[in-house]
């Protein structure tokens, strides 16, 4: 089929294309001012998690606090995995619920996420409430300093040497990639499958319109009347 097929084609239904296309935008126009508009903030806190160089007693080689680098290292991979666990939600919660505010554990389980990189750990707490994100992530800095050794019985009585590089500051998320793309996309889409539908209805039409119809059923056509 010629190019100029196609464009006959796309011309002979262009008001289905653009009912398609016009009633996808607007549905989805109203269903995005339908929901409500809610501004997510975000605070992260960096920390640098070590551990305490051993006391020498006497002259003896120490490898250059060598076991002391590396132990650090593990500190912050299993740290990491401590901020996603249960317990450590329901430690924040008890340490939230001292300062007069309750946050469910689930809640925090569900807005911190830690990232690491070699011995600094960050600490991403997300949320609705920016005072909510600011005082989910203060206590959960005060519980990893304060408390460590609760989750990691390696540490023994003492807790690991946790210091903030940059306390949590609390700032607007800007929109995802996804929901800027989401509206391009449903028009994009809604297109390809208006163009689709076109050439469907325009393959099962049976109508003769031209003298090429004609031909194409085998009829030989003599001549034709133009248009007044």
């Amino acid at each position: 089929m010629e190019l100029r097929e196609y464009w006959r084609i796309l011309r002979r239904y262009a008001w289905l294309i653009v009912l398609v296309v016009g009633f996808t935008a607007v549905t989805s126009l109203a269903l995005k001012a339908m929901r409500p508009a809610q501004t997510t903030y975000a605070a992260s806190v960096r920390l640098t998690v070590g551990m305490e160089p051993e006391k020498g007693n006497g002259e003896y080689y120490t490898y250059d606090r060598y076991y002391t680098w590396l132990a650090s290292e593990y500190l912050v991979d299993d740290l990491s995995e401590v901020v996603r666990s249960a317990t450590f939600a329901a430690a924040v919660s008890e340490e939230l619920a001292e300062r007069g505010i309750t946050v469910h554990p689930g809640e925090i389980s569900g807005a911190t996420m830690p990232v690491k990189q070699h011995r600094i750990l960050t600490l991403s707490v997300s949320g609705t409430d920016p005072a909510r994100v600011q005082a989910v992530a203060e206590a959960a800095t005060e519980v990893l300093r304060q408390r460590s050794s609760e989750f990691l019985a390696q540490l023994g009585s003492e807790n690991a040497a946790i210091h903030v590089i940059d306390p949590p500051a609390v700032g607007p998320v800007p929109p995802s990639l996804r929901e800027r793309l989401d509206l391009p996309l449903r028009l994009g889409l809604a297109l390809a499958a208006a163009v689709a539908l076109a050439f469907v209805l325009d393959y099962a039409d049976d109508s003769v319109r031209s003298a090429r119809d004609l031909e194409g059923l085998g009829v030989a056509v003599l001549g034709s009347l133009p248009r007044g």
